[in-house]
This record gives C-alpha cells, structure tokens and sequence, in this order.
C-alpha cells in the first residue's frame, strides 16, 4: 500500500499564503520556501490535525550588517489559529542548521506540500544539503527520537494512536538511513514499503496509519504488542550499533555563497 499524500483543501491553502504574505509585511523579510511539515506532509494525519506550516525567510542585507547580529531574534513564530501552525526560521539559521544535516531542514526540503518556492529556491537547498548530509547525524535523530516516544507514552495499557507512527515512522526513517546512506523521504508509507520485509508486520503497521487518518488527534488504543515487540527490537538494534561520535568539520564556502545569493540588497518591503 502506498498512498499518496491528501492534498490541501484550496481555501486552507490560500489563507495559509494570506498569512505568510503578512508575515513578510509585519517583519519587512522575504519569504523563500513555505511547505507542510508533520503528519499532513507524513500522510497519515487525522481529521483535526494541525496545519504545520514552516518557511524559511530572509531579511534585507543591512540587517544582517550588525554588531549585535548573533542577539537577534531568527525566528518567526505565530500562535495556532484555526488549527494552522505558522513559523519560520531565517535563512542564516536554516543554513547553520544545513551545515550540521539537522533533520528537520531535510525533512523541510523534502516535504510533498509545498506552498511556495521563490525561484526553484527548494531544489538549490537540497543539492546543497546533499553536499553536507551525515548519515550519523540523521541516525542519531531518529533513534533518540523513536526511543524518547516509546518510553514516554507506549509502555502503559492505552497509549496515544499517534504516537506509535512517530516512533515507527523514526524507526523507519533510521533504517533507511543505515540502508540508503541518503536523507529518508517524508511519506511514512514510502518509508514502510522500502525497510519492512515482514508482510504481516507491513500490514500491521498500515491498518494503524489507515486507523489514525479516521481518529482524532487525541485517540487512544489498547497495547498492540507485535508493534512494541518491534520496536524494541529495533530500538535494541540501534542502541549496539549506531556511531555516537560524529565530528565533521567541513568548508562552509558553499553555504556562504548560496546564504549572499539570497540576501536582496534592498529592502524586502
């Protein structure tokens, strides 16, 4: 089974593009890539999950033409309204971020939804993550994530539904990363499809996606025990053989040039 990611109703879409106009208005910045993060962009979000959209941004030249640069605030973020989740980092975060193959900016590159790309901004950043991408890094991520869910909310009767697709979906995008050596792709049933060779256990793991996209965000379910079985199987896999110590120094010409390319040399307004 491998479906494809739900579309966005237009009218969300457009009031999501409403926002991130004003967003660019209210803090005079440019707005380069807006996309959907989480369970919309994963696949098996529910009927009241969040809108979680994230964009990277950049501000006029001269403000980054400051002393007190590093005291600056490199975040944009706004509270949840009608269920829509808005925030954003400066491309000078983004790109330090890039440099040390943070997850999150490659799951952000790689999202299925995306609202806006200024001039093809996406696919110049993937090549660019591409270049500094460390398996290691990515691993460790996914692994500390998949373990800190796990023990914090699977282990008891009833657990969160959604819950067991982050820790599998973590689960999963660590061994593609041991299997491809590459950054894993965002749709969880891709993931699924590529690293789970056991029918029955693929089967298991669709029927709760499948149960998730028709529950609340909320919903909780009674233990299933093949699915924990699994997972601390894996997560034992992990705990003997993943590489703890990573230490990378790389050359961050690229990133320079890619981060002054951007930079507009007038004001965004």
């Amino acid at each position: 089974m491998n479906k494809a990611v739900t579309p966005i109703d237009p009218a969300i879409q457009n009031e999501i593009m409403t926002r991130i106009k004003q967003a660019e208005q209210e803090h005079n910045v440019k707005v380069l890539y807006a996309i959907e993060s989480g369970s919309r962009s994963w696949g098996f979000a529910s009927p009241n999950s969040d809108y979680d959209v994230r964009f990277i941004y950049v501000h006029p030249k001269d403000w980054y033409l400051s002393v007190m640069l590093e005291d600056k605030r490199d975040v944009i973020e706004y509270p949840i309204v009608d269920e829509i989740d808005i925030n954003g980092w400066d491309l000078r975060k983004a790109l330090k971020l890039l440099k040390a193959s943070n997850p999150a900016v490659g799951e952000w590159l790689n999202s299925p939804i995306v609202y806006h790309n200024d001039e093809n901004f996406k696919s110049q950043a993937q090549a660019l993550y591409a270049r500094y991408y460390k398996a290691e890094r990515g691993l460790y991520h996914y692994v500390n994530m998949a373990k800190s869910n796990y023990r914090g909310y699977l282990k008891q009767d009833k657990v969160p539904l959604k819950k067991y697709l982050y820790v599998l979906r973590a689960l999963c995008a660590a061994r593609w990363i041991e299997k491809h050596d590459s950054p894993p792709p965002i749709e969880f049933s891709v993931l699924v499809e590529d690293v789970i060779e056991d029918t029955q256990l693929r089967n298991e793991i669709h029927a709760v996606a499948e149960r998730k996209q028709q529950a609340t965000e909320k919903s909780l379910v009674k233990k299933i025990t093949p699915l924990n079985a699994y997972i601390e199987s894996e997560l034992d896999f992990f705990e003997n053989n993943i590489n703890k110590s990573v230490n990378h120094e790389q050359d961050p010409s690229h990133l320079d040039a890619f981060f002054q390319g951007w930079i507009p040399h007038s004001d965004c307004k």
